[in-house]
């Protein structure tokens, strides 16, 4: 791998991670709509952006997608942008915007413990630094939620944190899901360009999200009486800013760096969502905040180390 390549594959990742951030600080934008209600205008707005960059080449994208690859992309779909993102978007309503993006930051950790239970991955103990400076975060964070939960005026205040915290993991263990199958999906696929997998995902992510509207406008209470065009706006920007274009940053990067070290990018994502939150809530991080965020930055660091290695070999093997 050249430097050059190195390089732009790095400035892509930040790119994709910037991008990402927004969607990340995006529920906190929109109340009083529901992070559901969110949910659905993003992904249909992905999904016709999606359709309208595959039509073109229709045909010789349909060709190769048969019956198991549209039931694995709708499982993608629920587990890495509707399930996650509406839990994501409940973590963020009920406990503000930073306890969740730092949770949703352990994702290279986790993503990279599942991968080292495969065939010729790095063996778990060389993870063992990076699990531990994770489980330190976690603490970090645990406490952070404890002490607001103990400083809050009410009981119900309290158990909104604790729901806002749960929410936020749940979020982490989707994405995480999402990560693994998505990857293993582009390595089976021979005929399928990333790209054109991104997109075959927004279609059926916006088809679902369709599906879901009468839940999210209809049944959910009465609906917003104002706000909307700052609604629609902020959810069409999502839908472009992070689904199309960051994850074409995103894809490029894939095909630019090894594949060991890809997870590791979505660092930046949480570092840009956590200023955007600061710079939201017109406040510095607490101390607990800043030391989670250095142990998280630290663990991901330490697994890059740890795979620093195995990088040569996968590196020669995905060309």
């Amino acid at each position: 791998m050249t430097e050059r390549k190195t390089i732009l594959g790095f400035s892509c990742g930040v790119a994709a991670g910037a991008l990402w951030g927004f969607a990340l600080l995006a529920p906190a934008l929109i109340r009083p709509f529901t992070p559901l209600q969110l949910a659905c205008a993003r992904f249909t707005f992905y999904g016709l952006l999606a359709a309208l960059l595959i039509l073109p080449h229709w045909k010789k994208t349909f060709s190769h997608i048969g019956r198991q690859e549209w039931l694995g992309l709708l499982a993608l779909s629920l587990l890495g942008n509707i399930v996650y993102y509406v839990l994501f978007g409940m973590g963020v309503q009920m406990a503000g915007s930073a306890m969740p993006t730092l949770i949703v930051g352990f994702l290279p950790v986790t993503v990279t413990i599942i991968g080292s239970l495969e065939h010729g991955a790095v063996p778990l103990r060389k993870l063992i630094p990076s699990i531990l400076l994770s489980v330190g975060g976690m603490g970090c964070i645990a406490y952070h939620a404890y002490t607001l939960a103990q400083n809050a005026p009410h009981h119900s205040d309290a158990l909104r944190l604790a729901t806002g915290l749960l929410c936020a993991i749940g979020a982490l263990l989707s994405w995480s899901a999402y990560a693994i199958k998505n990857a293993r999906w582009l390595n089976h696929l021979t005929h399928t360009s990333e790209h054109e997998w991104n997109l075959l995902t927004g279609l059926v992510t916006g088809i679902l999200a369709l599906c879901l509207i009468p839940v999210g406008f209809l049944w959910n209470g009465p609906l917003p009486q104002e706000g909307w065009s700052w609604f629609l706006t902020v959810s069409l920007s999502a839908a472009l800013l992070a689904s199309i274009i960051g994850n074409a940053f995103w894809n490029k990067m894939s095909r630019l760096l090894p594949l060991t070290m890809v997870g590791q990018m979505i660092l930046f994502e949480t570092l840009f969502a956590l200023i955007y939150a600061f710079i939201h809530e017109h406040r510095l991080p607490a101390f607990s905040e800043i030391l989670a965020i250095l142990l998280v930055g630290s663990s991901v660091i330490t697994c890059m180390h740890a795979h620093r290695k195995p990088v040569e070999s996968v590196a020669e093997g995905h060309g």
